[in-house]
């Protein structure tokens, strides 16, 4: 349990721990470095950087993977950065395919279970920086992502250490658990934004052809059940929705993890249920798991409504310095 989070006053409700930064956090303007970064299958992915001033050879590296429908503009991300370069840490945000501003080369997008372009972009960063400490946190689906490909790369795996925030461990679980209640409201906004991104595709490919699905049909597709088992899971090599939760969840990889790794999670996380957490024997000895009562989906803010604190970046930067 953790206990180091108590919530800010007003904000202790896991919906508004979860919404507040949208619309209330402010953040000063963050200069990037926009990187087209090409994988191995010819297409790519934007990576933006956020270099500190005096940026060495052995400065220290962190990748940022966002979640679903996220993008290098998320106040969580932005804010996580700023706490970065404060500590004296470079930082790289690392587009899934398709949340960029340009359109991408293949009719496949990216997946919570989807490793091998973050595991492209982290080799080549070592590579051009082979004396930098690396480092990467991931949130949500990004958080998902990170943890399966620590899991799979095992004594591969070039990081010093990460981090995973509010990642949904069991795909399914977080699934059926979207299409219920409040969170219906979640999943619907989320789902817009996928639509949106999927009928652009159909603009550029014969995606008809490939998913069987008629471009009038996508507005069909209002549950993540129903949107992975017509889109994500066929166009990623999948048989059904239900077969791409259980191989892409990151549960099952944790005892395999062999790097220090923070997971960070709210019991009150609107996105999913505590059933979604591992138990202590699916933990590799690798791994801290604090898990809060409070703090929402990707939240985790103190202080007070009028003077937030956001605790959960002040944490990923006071880890990730115990190993540089």
């Amino acid at each position: 349990m953790n206990k180091q989070f108590k919530p800010a006053l007003g904000l202790k409700n896991g919906h508004l721990q979860t919404i507040y930064a949208t619309f209330f956090r402010k953040l000063s303007a963050i200069h990037f470095e926009r990187e087209k970064f090409i994988l191995s299958d010819g297409d790519f992915v934007e990576c933006f950087w956020h270099k500190i001033q005096n940026h060495q050879d052995n400065t220290p590296i962190v990748t940022l993977f966002h979640g679903l429908a996220g993008s290098y503009k998320s106040p969580y991300i932005q804010g996580t950065m700023q706490e970065l370069q404060n500590a004296g840490f470079s930082s790289v945000l690392m587009h899934f395919r398709g949340c960029g501003d340009e359109e991408n080369a293949k009719a496949r997008s990216y997946h919570s279970g989807d490793t091998q372009d973050a595991f492209e972009f982290i080799q080549s960063v070592k590579k051009r920086y082979p004396k930098a400490k690396l480092f990467a946190v991931g949130y949500s689906l990004g958080a998902n992502m990170l943890l399966k490909l620590l899991g799979e790369k095992k004594e591969q795996c070039i990081l010093n250490a990460a981090v995973g925030v509010s990642p949904p461990l069991r795909l399914d679980i977080c699934a059926t658990h979207m299409n219920s209640g409040f969170a219906k409201i979640y999943q619907a906004h989320l789902l817009k934004d996928l639509n949106a991104a999927l009928l652009k595709k159909y603009k550029k490919f014969d995606m008809q052809k490939l998913l069987h699905l008629k471009e009038q049909e996508v507005s069909t597709l209002d549950t993540f059940w129903k949107f992975d088992d017509a889109y994500t899971a066929p166009v990623h090599g999948f048989g059904s929705a239900k077969e791409y939760y259980e191989k892409s969840s990151a549960r099952q990889y944790l005892k395999q993890i062999h790097i220090p790794t923070l997971i960070i999670h709210a019991k009150d996380d609107p996105f999913m249920t505590p059933e979604v957490l591992p138990n202590a024997v699916e933990l590799s000895e690798s791994i801290s798991l604090e898990v809060s009562e409070h703090g929402g989906h990707v939240g985790f803010i103190s202080g007070s409504f009028l003077k937030p604190q956001y605790w959960m970046e002040k944490r990923v930067v006071e880890f990730f310095k115990k190993f540089n």
